[in-house]
């Protein structure tokens, strides 16, 4: 039953980033979801390390499975899936997992498709039936559920407040971090290619109040570019005639803070991808107690509610051959969080007031059966 009636048609997917109108007009951010990735996650190392350490614990984190003791579902979920999945997750805010049946129309293998590939084919009333797969000038299309209610495709998503079909990835809000990230790296760059300082100005003063001709002009720009711009020319003397001397230009120590600027730059894309930025060798209290509490909260705010939504949704899927399964991360094998477990069984070991069953239960275990 449709609970909540008829749910708005899919509409063409909006774009990531949409800017801020004509203020950086002259380099505008990307738009597109691959011009994104690649200013991201392939040229900036600190949205890539961020993306990597939350796709790469959730690989990595110990799985179990309920109701299916002998594993096939936890054998399914490969730590390449989970990896590919989060990454996703992170940057497209969807992910879309293929269910491949064997010969015995049983779940065989899981794989991701690419995000940006597929889209939602809804019916009259705004409700998911089909996903469209297009490669080229190639397209599929995969049937929401077979003839027997079981998924052919599993679509995972991080929550969008003005999408009822797609989820909402973290690049949007990371580009304006991004985009100044690179843009200090390039200056920086620049800076080194010419010394490590800015350039000058030549001032003609001939004392007469001529000007230099167009042909003058033309030669002396030419003479510069060649052989006193770059990092191989870098400390070259300069020889000047015909009332030609050098007048050096300095920054202010404002302009010249491009390392706090990229620092700044740098936590705002940490924040973004829900990292904290100690963990990424930002500057901060560095100490090891605040890396502890660091890793810790990696964990518990990112990591944790990450892999439960996409084993929450993988479980729903596979339900329809293992009914009741459930597939969940154990916390308790996780060593960021073996603190918080120590504590616990110390507080519960000290509570007099509790019997052997009731710890046992508290602490996760089953009952000790009587008799």
């Amino acid at each position: 039953m449709k609970w909540f009636g008829r749910k708005a048609a899919p509409r063409a997917r909006p774009l990531l980033f949409a800017g801020f109108g004509n203020i950086f007009a002259a380099e505008p951010w990307p738009r597109s979801y691959e011009a994104q990735v690649r200013d991201s996650y392939l040229a900036n190392p600190v949205a890539q390390r961020a993306v990597r350490l939350v796709a790469e614990s959730v690989a990595w984190a110990p799985v179990y499975a309920s109701a299916n003791s002998d594993g096939e579902a936890v054998s399914l979920v490969a730590p390449a899936l989970l990896e590919t999945v989060a990454t996703q997750l992170l940057l497209h805010g969807n992910a879309f997992v293929r269910l491949i049946e064997d010969g015995e129309a049983r779940p065989a293998e899981l794989f991701a498709l690419r995000p940006e590939r597929v889209s939602v084919e809804a019916d009259a009333a705004g409700w998911p039936v089909a996903y469209l797969y297009k490669v080229g000038e190639a397209r599929s299309r995969i049937p929401a559920k077979d003839g027997l209610g079981r998924p052919g495709l599993v679509h995972l998503k991080a929550a969008h407040p003005l999408d009822d079909h797609y989820g909402l990835g973290c690049l949007g809000a990371a580009a304006a971090a991004v985009a100044v990230h690179n843009q200090a790296t390039r200056w920086n760059k620049a800076l080194l290619d010419n010394a490590a300082r800015p350039s000058g100005a030549l001032v003609h003063d001939a004392g007469d109040g001529s000007l230099l001709t167009g042909e003058q002009l033309d030669r002396l720009n030419q003479d510069m570019a060649e052989q006193f711009s770059g990092a191989g020319n870098a400390g070259r003397p300069l020889l000047l005639d015909g009332g030609l001397k050098w007048q050096a230009l300095s920054l202010t120590p404002a302009e010249m803070d491009f390392a706090g600027l990229k620092a700044a730059a740098a936590r705002e894309i940490a924040l973004a991808f829900g990292v904290p930025p100690m963990l990424l060798g930002l500057p901060g209290d560095n100490t090891y107690a605040n890396y502890k509490e660091a890793n810790r909260a990696l964990w518990r705010l990112t990591v944790l509610p990450m892999a439960a939504r996409i084993l929450r949704g993988l479980s729903d899927a596979l339900a329809a051959w293992w009914p009741g399964l459930a597939l969940a991360v154990d916390a308790d094998q996780i060593s960021a969080l073996a603190a918080e477990r120590e504590r616990l069984w110390r507080q519960i070991g000290a509570a007099d007031f509790l019997s052997d069953g009731e710890k046992r239960e508290m602490l996760g275990f089953a009952r000790e059966r009587s008799g």
